[in-house]
Order: structure tokens, then sequence, then C-alpha cells
């Protein structure tokens, strides 16, 4: 899906080829290898999703802070969970537990027929929602809900994707995923792991990836 808007912050720069190739090149050269995820990545104007004081940090391999004590997260890591994620292949419908300010969100909508993201924070939902709407990303859908619950009702997905650490995989998300399906998850309180989940005709296989620092999944609703 095309993106358009891409100039909603202006006179910072920002929007310039060079400053997304250094990024897309950092990526690179930390092993990012999917294509698909790169564009993706290249495609998606990092710096609206950021306050205007931190624009000029928002190209940075770092995470950033969006207020009510969550962050955007590094691009290394938004690119590697959606490689892992995508497994070289086009996604059909994937389910987000943590909208954020829709980062990660936009740029699954490059790579995925449908994009279903929960966010417990209602006013992180009108603020995703707001920067999605700018990038007219249309095969997206937006709900302030408890994550960790899953979307039942739209179920299996093919993906799903965890932007919160979690204390252990919750079985809701589990019961799901298609037959096929991944998920990628952070697990860990003080030190927490990436994993990938991969439902099996008959089981679950889980492999660790590596270390990661999410803000902590919690199961309840905000304001």
């Amino acid at each position: 899906m095309a993106l358009s808007n891409l100039n909603k912050k202006s006179g910072i720069g920002m929007t310039s080829s060079r400053t997304r190739d250094r990024m897309l090149a950092r990526l690179r050269e930390n092993g990012i290898k999917d294509e698909a995820t790169l564009a993706a990545i290249g495609a998606v104007p990092r710096h609206i999703f950021v306050d205007e004081a931190l624009s000029i940090r928002a190209y940075e391999d770092v995470s950033l802070p969006i207020g009510y004590g969550q962050t955007i997260s590094q691009p290394y890591t938004v690119a590697r969970m959606t490689e892992v994620l995508r497994n070289g292949k086009q996604l059909n419908k994937v389910l987000e537990i943590g909208t954020g300010c829709g980062y990660q969100t936009a740029v699954l909508s490059q790579v995925a027929n449908e994009v279903l993201s929960l966010e417990r924070l209602r006013a992180l939902v009108m603020k995703a929602r707001d920067n999605l709407r700018a990038l007219k990303c249309s095969n997206v859908k937006l709900d302030h809900a408890d994550g960790s619950q899953g979307l039942e009702a739209y179920a299996p997905f093919d993906g799903i994707i965890v932007t919160a650490a979690a204390s252990h995989v919750p079985q809701e998300l589990l019961e799901q995923l298609t037959i096929g399906g991944r998920m990628v998850i952070p697990i860990g309180t003080d030190k927490q792991v990436l994993y990938l989940i991969e439902r099996l005709a008959n089981e679950y296989k889980q492999t660790k990836l590596e270390t990661v620092n999410f803000v902590p999944l919690i199961g309840s609703l905000g304001k």
C-alpha cells in the first residue's frame, strides 16, 4: 500500500532520501536482509510518529518516548520483528498487540493485506489513528482493548506481533494463530528475550532470537 502525505512535519529535513538511506544502510549492516521489510521501513516516515522536539533523532537507531510511559521501538527492532514475522512471504491477516504511536503498525501495513492492532491506552489509540490516517493506511483497524486477550472474533491470524514484554506466552494468542502461523513476542521481566513461536499441525515450536528491551505487557485497559 503506497503511503502519501509524508511531509506532516516540516522544516527539519527529515523527509530527505539521504536520511532514510542512511537508516536503511545501518539496518543492512546489522543483519536485516529481507528487501520487502527494508522497503517498508524506508517507506514509512518515522519522524511523524514522535513529538516534534524529538524529530531530529527520528532516524537514529534508538527508541524514543511517545508519552504515557511508552516508547517507539528502535528501527532495528521494528525491522527485525517484521522480517521474522514475514519469513519471506506476503502476510495476509496480522494482529498487533500494542499499537503505541502506530509506527510498527504502519510498517506492517506495507507487508500485510490486513492489520488489526490493539492498544490499552485510549490516548495512544487516538494518536495512532491520526498518524495512520495521515498516511492513508486503509488496511489497518485499531481498537482500544486488552491485547493480552487477542482478538478472537477475527482469528485465526497468520501473524501476531507483540510489542510489549510478557511474563509468559498468553494461551489466548497461541490459540488465535492459524496452522503455519508465526508469532513474535518478547518474554521476560528483568531480562527480556525475543521469541518466535510457530504453530505446527500438532504443536508449537519456540525459537529464542535475541535479547530486547520493551515496556511490560499490561493486561488491562487504561485511559
